[in-house]
């Protein structure tokens, strides 16, 4: 069951369309989107007189598709940090299954490559591009963090969209992970999938952090995935990012090029993305 939607009710005036807020108010709302054979809905969030150049957040839900719980737990935050929220829905009708939404919506149900422009991966640009259109919005760049199984979309993002403007990436209490080698079979690995070995090198080199609640360690969680494969990265979230991290400086070292990841922990925060949030802004605004 959903809770109730605090901000929901404290910004009830603002319409959930767009422009409907006055010029320089606080503005929660949605807008409708359509890209590569998909139609989804944007939510977004904008502090009272916010410079149309401030900074863009991206937030990407779990596998609840809750967008708008997940802006809910973020609104604080970009009041106090004053950037642009942005949290986009991947709902189950047009991404089933992790395959479609998480793991980047790559091929079809027969295994056949599936074209770029249906990726979910391959949304983020274009929506980022539309925020001047709808919401009046002119950034060049955005941050991007994503919480469960946001957080395997984020960390699969900086391998398959080299181009992105992201300047800085947060990737939380993901379940699994897609090691960043070619030595093993998307989508535990890179292997057979379409990613280059040249976006690999790139995206150690740009910095995204692996962000791991610290109580996050019941193997039992919920939608927590148990295959060999998976198992093998360690028996909880903690555990796997853990060997994710390591895995992904070892194979940096071993290609012998910049490595720009860091690792960070949350004290005493299990699988939550309202817990997680206040550590997440620590890394995306380290200079404030």
């Amino acid at each position: 069951m959903k809770r109730i939607s605090f901000f929901a009710v404290v910004l009830g005036l603002c319409s959930l369309v767009t422009r409907a807020a006055e010029p320089g108010a606080a503005a929660r709302g949605t807008f409708d989107f359509t890209g590569g054979g998909h139609t989804m809905k944007v939510w977004y969030f904008r502090p009272a007189g916010l410079p149309t150049d401030a900074p863009v957040v991206f937030v990407f839900h779990g596998v609840g598709r809750d967008a708008d719980v997940y802006l809910d737990d973020w609104v604080e935050h970009a009041q106090a940090k004053r950037f642009l929220l942005v949290v986009p829905e991947f709902s189950k009708a047009e991404f089933p299954g992790d395959a479609a939404y998480n793991s980047g919506n790559l091929f079809d149900k027969a295994g056949k490559p599936l074209p770029r422009e249906q990726w979910s991966y391959s949304l983020v640009e274009p929506i980022f591009d539309a925020l001047t259109p709808q919401l009046g919005h002119r950034r060049k760049d955005y941050m991007i963090y994503g919480h469960s199984a946001g957080a395997q979309f984020v960390h699969r993002f900086v391998y398959f969209v080299p181009e992105a403007r992201y300047t800085r990436a947060v990737t939380a209490n993901a379940g699994w992970y897609t090691l960043p080698t070619f030595a093993e079979a998307f989508p535990y690995g890179l292997k057979h999938s379409p990613a280059e070995a040249t976006a690999l090198r790139a995206a150690f080199a740009r910095p995204l952090v692996v962000l791991l609640g610290e109580a996050d360690i019941d193997p039992q969680s919920s939608a927590l995935r148990h295959t060999p494969e998976a198992d093998a990265q360690g028996l909880f979230r903690f555990a796997r990012g853990k060997f994710f991290y390591a895995r992904a400086q070892a194979e940096a070292a071993a290609l012998k090029v910049p490595f720009r990841w860091a690792l960070a922990t949350a004290p005493g925060i299990a699988h939550s993305n309202k817990g997680m949030a206040p550590f997440a802004v620590r890394q995306l605004f380290p200079e404030q």
